[in-house]
């Protein structure tokens, strides 16, 4: 039995309150926070680093942290936030020239490896690691921004990464992530997902409710 998680996106919160934000969406349910770190290099926009994960950390102490570094040479960040006991310390495919060497050494330090790929990104450029991946991250919007619209064609490349992962007999999770609504959830679960990544569609008004509505719907 596919075990499916809600990880909401980090992205989308309130700032001012995000202590008490999180702390809600937990006590709702979910056990899982996708933490977007970005560093105005790989994508225009700048996010936050280990002094926030640390906060978070110590906010949510049970939770699993998903850790999406998208970052040049991402690598170089690991021991610092994985100091803050992650889950997952995923990196994007076209931010780094040592992928594999890379994902090994994620492996090496006891956390989740994720390799993503951005909406340009074919997933053939990927195959040659898919079994070093713990996790394949699709981007279905461009990195850097939240609030923006999902990408249809990235049914495909979740359909292809499912095929894979069958046919090469490996055991990584699906986690997509930019765009996902009520509206496409059913559609992006069907093609094989198993880990949904949403920001604006849950942070916001009645936060906990609209976790709990996603949660029902992917379980």
């Amino acid at each position: 039995m596919v075990v499916r998680i809600l990880s909401p996106s980090m992205l989308s919160i309130d700032f001012g309150h995000m202590s008490d934000e999180l702390i809600n969406i937990t006590a709702a349910g979910v056990d899982t926070i996708h933490v977007d770190v970005m560093d105005g290099v790989f994508v225009p926009n700048i996010s936050f680093g280990p002094p926030v994960i640390k906060y978070v950390r110590r906010a949510i102490p049970d939770a699993r942290l998903d850790v999406h570094m998208m970052v040049q040479d991402p690598v170089r960040y690991l021991d610092a936030i994985n100091a803050y006991n992650i889950w997952s310390f995923t990196i994007h495919a076209e931010a780094t020239e040592h992928l594999e060497d890379d994902l090994r050494r994620i492996r090496e330090a006891g956390v989740r490896a994720g390799v993503a790929i951005s909406p340009d990104t074919p997933v053939s450029s990927i195959e040659h690691v898919l079994g070093l991946a713990d996790m394949v991250l699709v981007m279905s919007v461009y990195p850097g921004f939240g609030g923006q619209s999902f990408i249809p064609g990235s049914l495909d490349k979740i359909r292809r990464v499912a095929e894979l992962r069958e046919s090469g007999g490996y055991s990584y999770n699906i986690e997509v992530d930019g765009g996902v609504v009520l509206d496409n959830l059913d559609l992006i679960l069907e093609a094989g997902a198993d880990v949904i990544v949403a920001g604006s569609a849950i942070f916001g008004d009645n936060t906990a409710d609209n976790a709990r509505e996603f949660l029902d719907r992917i379980r």
